[in-house]
């Protein structure tokens, strides 16, 4: 199971009051494209998931009991490779599509006010908007990305509205004929999903997260290091290299100044390690064991030039 297929498990199976049922409905409605089909005026509702079938037969039946309800396989889609399931209303058409604010004719997009007028509603209508048309990557990709897409642009800017008010930020651009509301912080995926009411899963992603910023932290810091130890081991090389170079020439290293040869037999005596522990070798600060390499390095460079030195002079 795919982990927005695991977020929507966990939404279908919460359990509303009949306010928030009506706004998450709603959202199922009009977002999965509900329309009025034969003589009777049913409406009909498909979907390839059946949680998602389920849950719009479950919202019916708690908020309009008497209402004639039921779910049936497509007959003309069952060649295709996936089920589809519609939801089938058969009486009550016109007063629950009026208390719904949902028009089947696709004219009329604007969710109504009283849908929307309290915090919970809100978070119902957002619910049912991601049941019927959301998606959310894997914590366990790359790139983290949650949308929700709409054909009607009207249904984009409402929702682009409702999700600002609760401080997620979102964007919508086109797509396919339609719209899609999407956000790529995972911050603001993990407050989207505890907002929508998908706590385990929203938790699960928080786990995944915190452990790949984790694991990312630590190879850019082993990285950081290893980087570090090679620039160390190249430096030391060529510290190396330049008093030999001295060595060969002068023949004995205490022919410098003695601060000098003290410094070129401890880098000799260390070629592995860094400025700063010849420095503590010697006790002295890692600048002052700099500026005398410095020295040396210059006088190795006269000498490979064939320039003229002086010793006590360096």
């Amino acid at each position: 199971m795919s982990y927005a297929a695991e977020v929507k498990k966990e939404l279908t199976g919460r359990t509303v009051s009949d306010d928030a049922a009506k706004s998450e409905l709603a959202a199922l409605l009009q977002m999965n494209g509900a329309s009025t089909w034969g003589m009777n005026q049913e409406v009909q509702v498909q979907t390839e998931n059946p949680a998602i079938a389920r849950r719009i037969y479950t919202l019916i039946k708690q908020i309009y009991p008497t209402a004639v309800v039921e779910v049936q396989v497509n007959q003309r889609a069952a060649l295709s490779d996936r089920k589809k399931l519609l939801v089938v209303l058969q009486s009550q058409v016109d007063q629950i599509l009026k208390e719904l604010g949902v028009d089947p004719l696709g004219i009329d997009q604007e969710v109504p006010a009283w849908l929307l007028n309290s915090q919970k509603k809100q978070q119902a209508f957002l619910r049912g908007a991601f049941l019927a048309a959301g998606s959310v990557n894997s914590p366990e990709k790359a790139n983290y990305h949650l949308e929700i897409y709409t054909g009607h642009e009207e249904l984009a800017e409402q929702l682009v509205a409702l999700m600002t008010n609760f401080d997620l930020q979102v964007k919508v651009t086109p797509r396919h004929s339609g719209y899609i509301v999407y956000m790529k912080r995972a911050e603001k995926i993990v407050d989207f999903l505890k907002l929508i009411g998908a706590v385990q899963t929203m938790l699960h992603f928080a786990d995944i997260r915190i452990a790949r910023d984790t694991r990312n932290s630590v190879n850019r810091m082993n990285n950081a290091d290893v980087a570090n130890m090679q620039r160390t081991a190249v430096a030391a090389n060529s510290q190396v290299q330049a008093i030999l170079t001295i060595q060969k020439e002068i023949g004995d290293l205490d022919e410098l100044p003695a601060k000098l040869a003290d410094f070129a037999r401890a880098r000799l005596d260390h070629p592995d390690g860094s400025l700063a522990e010849i420095g503590d070798i010697l006790e002295i600060s890692k600048s002052g064991a700099n500026h005398r390499m410095r020295k040396l390095a210059k006088l190795a460079d006269l000498i490979q030039s064939g320039g003229d030195f002086d010793l006590d002079n360096i």
